[in-house]
């Protein structure tokens, strides 16, 4: 039998594993930047073309190379940081593995022009599909540019697998926005499109977060440092007043580099517990400085994720550290930290493991529902006659038949009462509320709860679909206009979807780079949520950008409708019951919100007999 197993050719194996660390132009911007930091760049440019699919280009004034080197950088699993095994385990730059510049050889088409300090003439290499197709000495500044063109243009499938423009460019920002919150002191310039979108003046870190994020937040944070001897927490932390209905705005680095940590995350949103609303989020952007043998960083492709030797101290020292902050400066009503087992009386660590432990040790000497006011007034107004007939429609389609729920282990499925159902729920057994959340409307041979966050949910998805559809949209204007800041991920997500808000009865429009004025408002919307509705639909849109049969109008639709919906807790009136319950059946699919959640559920009497029967 011949021989199966073969060694796969370079340029092959190279395109595998450029799948694993460059998935998308993000990825190269990323890797990119990273070794512009390592090269000591203390100013970086950025250029961007057609989302990164065209070009993505990085100009530093970092130490630049030699023509060997230069060479030499493309090759697989080349670098100049790592000499032995050991330094495997003292990893203190942002590039190690030597994949990143071999890998986006493998499928782009790369040009190069670097010069060393004091070296009169540079070097120029043109990359295509590993293929060196040129290289000579040319007149460039000191520094390296790369220019990477034509991303995946050898692999067309991968290319179809990007995204569109604005996705693609949401998480190129993303990447750029967390190399320069993590190195103030490197300026950097943004261009996409021959566009200057971001320009950051080198500085400390609480002017990159108000250049990055905007300058009032300078009197929205707080500092944190807490020091042990192989282990600091350093940065600022937003005061609980000001957090936020979306994400975006969490940054943790270790050692300077970005980390997506959820067990640090809680950490965080613990410190701020009762403080804030459970759906609300914090700013903060935290700096762990440890030993580099105590973390593992090479668990990931793209270096997202370590490993510590103690997660369980490095928990409670970023925890006890936020909570320090906020006492310290009084943003917290009263912090006793005799209470925790960490901490002495001096606000110092006391337990503390021996790896911790050195010469430099000793430290330093009711929830608010934001929707209470949301407005269901759109209930008060009598179904129009198509609705009505949609109305009876979906009244006996629920009432007529039994009809299981698809949650079968539920046991429980819709009645069918006699035909004077409907009078009874008008007019003989007014509905009530219960827990504020459910409403219970009887009907003859039983009741129905409903819920009433889903069941609006789905009204006003259906509603704002429609609208959509038809250009149906109806406003109101606002006296004194709002005005809305966001940071750069939200920005984007805004322009891609301005058109379409919009088209729902929003009036938006751009006022800066960052800042968008909310002129009027869908009549649908509670006069005053305005701003948190907008918030409120950026992070909900964000979430259902992975449910891939949603198109960008639903997804608006749904996110506005998850955001707009009345919540549970809100106390309603008979009459806004009533509407509510009308309005449901109304709709084409009454039976679930447009995430799946069921809108009610029905009880018969028979049924509920059996349950009292002692047997």
């Amino acid at each position: 039998m011949a021989d199966k197993i073969r060694l796969l050719p370079d340029a092959i194996a190279n395109q595998i594993a450029a799948g694993e660390v460059i998935q998308r132009p993000a990825s190269a911007v990323k890797e990119l930047l990273e070794n512009a930091i390592d090269a000591g760049a203390t100013h970086i440019k950025v250029i961007i073309k057609g989302a990164g699919k065209t070009l993505v280009q990085i100009i530093d004034n970092g130490c630049g190379m030699s023509e060997t080197d230069a060479r030499m950088c493309f090759e697989k699993h080349a670098t100049s940081k790592i000499h032995t095994a050991e330094d495997l385990f003292d990893i203190r730059t942002m590039g190690f593995r030597g994949e990143a510049l071999a890998s986006i050889a493998s499928i782009a088409q790369v040009e190069m022009r670097t010069r060393q300090h004091g070296e009169a003439l540079g070097t120029l290499l043109e990359i295509e599909g590993m293929k060196v197709t040129r290289q000579e000495p040319c007149q460039t500044p000191e520094g390296t540019s790369i220019a990477v063109k034509n991303l995946f243009f050898n692999i067309p499938a991968r290319r179809n697998f990007l995204k569109s423009d604005p996705a693609e460019m949401k998480n190129i920002i993303e990447e750029f926005t967390r190399i320069a919150v993590a190195h103030p002191s490197v300026g950097f310039q943004f261009f996409s499109n021959d566009y200057e979108m971001f320009h950051y003046r080198s500085g400390n870190l609480k002017q990159r977060i108000c250049a990055v994020f905007d300058d009032k937040y300078a009197s929205q944070i707080v500092q944190v440092e807490e020091n042990t001897y192989a282990l600091s927490v350093t940065g600022f932390v937003g005061k609980p007043e000001f957090a936020k209905k979306t994400r975006g705005e969490q940054y943790i680095f270790v050692n300077h580099r970005f980390i997506k940590s959820a067990y640090l995350n809680h950490a965080i949103q613990n410190a701020y517990d009762q403080m804030i609303a459970k759906d609300a989020f914090p700013f903060y952007v935290l700096f762990l400085d440890i030993d580099p043998k105590r973390i593992d960083i090479n668990v990931h492709p793209q270096k997202y994720e370590i490993k510590f030797d103690d997660e369980k101290l490095a928990y409670t020292f970023v925890n006890l550290a936020v909570k320090h902050a906020l006492g310290a400066y009084s943003v917290m009503p009263s912090l006793d930290f005799n209470q925790e087992d960490h901490l002495n009386r001096n606000g110092t660590f006391d337990q503390v493991p021996d790896w911790l432990k050195g010469p430099k040790d000793g430290g330093r000497g009711k929830e608010e529902n934001p929707y209470t006011a949301a407005t269901i007034s759109s209930f008060n107004k009598k179904p129009e006659t198509p609705r009505e007939r949609s109305n009876m429609r979906n009244w006996e389609t629920v009432f007529q038949t039994e009809v299981k729920t698809q949650q079968q282990d539920t046991q429980q499925h819709f009645i069918a009462p006699h035909e004077d159902d409907k009078l009874l729920h008008k007019e003989v057994a007014m509905p009530y509320q219960l827990h504020n959340r459910y409403i219970v409307s009887h009907i003859k041979s039983g009741f129905i709860l409903i819920d009433q966050q889903a069941a609006h949910e789905r009204i006003l998805f259906e509603r704002f679909i429609m609208q959509l559809a038809h250009n149906n949209k109806s406003s109101q204007r606002q006296l004194f206009p709002q005005s809305i800041e966001l940071n750069a991920e939200d920005t984007q997500i805004m322009h891609e979807v301005l058109h379409d808000i919009n088209a729902l009865g929003f009036d938006i429009q751009e006022f800066g780079k960052q800042s968008f004025v909310i002129h009027s408002f869908p009549s649908d919307i509670h006069a005053g949520d305005e701003k948190r509705m907008i918030e409120e639909l950026l992070e909900q849109y964000k979430k259902n950008l992975s449910i891939s049969k949603l198109n960008k109008r639903e997804n608006i639709a749904r996110s506005l409708a998850q955001g707009s919906a009345i919540k549970s807790g809100r106390k309603l009136s008979i009459e806004e019951m009533s509407n509510l319950i009308d309005e449901l059946f109304a709709c084409e699919n009454p039976y679930t919100a447009p995430g799946g959640r069921f809108t009610f559920v029905s009880f018969n009497i028979d049924e509920l007999e059996k349950r009292f029967e002692n047997k």
